[in-house]
């Protein structure tokens, strides 16, 4: 999205797909507008394919994987199993039901009986929100994206959004780290233009987030480090 002339060279396709991570909102609102396309966001994984996609010949919307493809049941889960509300805000671990899912992880059955539930639903480690209309979107890894602060459970991704709606933000990630009144702080890694301050960002994402999801401590850094697929790797981050 930053390479206008790459950018351009894709408005004679027919239609642009992202998979692989969630999709940051402004860059699906900048290759709309660089291409004339707005792009399609899927969701899927290696045991279970494709199961949730924004639809070709419907409404795409910036940070949403759209709804469950035919014969898919999706639903949120949380800690202790109970459903979580279909309420566009509250984060919830995502298990799937389709004729897709694999068998199981070869020679691993230990692993395996992990990863479906008792009644047969896979989980799949991400977390997700659901809006009231169905639509999903995901805030990223259990392990490493949700964030339990004061009481709170505030999904990484959302607040990463917030941050690269900043013109001077050039990338961003959060991270929960370990706080003895907390539980866990917000944290935010940020690359950012020259004369950027930590003090703006952070009530730059007051300003459009709840006070709970601000983060308490930006971080300033040259770059964020990533593994060889370009995703970051939140492990390698300062704690």
């Amino acid at each position: 999205a930053r390479d206008r002339g790459a950018a351009a060279a894709l408005r004679g396709a027919r239609l642009l797909v992202s998979g692989s991570a969630p999709l940051p909102v402004p860059v699906f609102e900048r290759l709309a507008e660089l291409t004339g396309h707005r792009p399609v966001e899927r969701y899927g994984m290696t045991e279970t394919l494709i199961t949730v996609s924004a639809r070709a010949d419907g409404d795409r919307v910036p940070g949403s994987v759209g709804f469950p493809l035919a014969g898919v049941r999706t639903r949120l889960a949380a800690e202790d199993g109970t459903p979580v509300p279909a309420d566009g805000e509250t984060p919830g671990a995502l298990e799937v039901s389709a004729p897709t899912l694999f068998d199981g992880y070869l020679g691993r059955p230990d692993a395996t009986a992990a990863s479906f539930t008792p009644d047969g639903w896979f989980r799949t480690g991400d977390i997700a929100v659901l809006d009231p209309d169905g639509r999903h979107r995901i805030v990223g890894r259990a392990s490493t994206d949700l964030i339990k602060s004061g009481g709170y459970r505030i999904g990484a991704g959302e607040v990463e959004n917030a941050l690269l709606a900043h013109p001077g933000v050039r990338e961003a990630a959060v991270v929960g780290v370990p706080h003895e009144d907390l539980g866990e702080q917000v944290t935010a890694f940020v690359v950012a233009e020259d004369g950027v301050a930590a003090e703006d960002l952070t009530g730059f994402v007051a300003d459009r987030l709840s006070a709970h999801k601000r983060p308490r401590v930006v971080h300033l850094v040259e770059s964020l480090p990533r593994n060889a697929m370009g995703k970051v790797v939140k492990t390698r981050l300062p704690g």
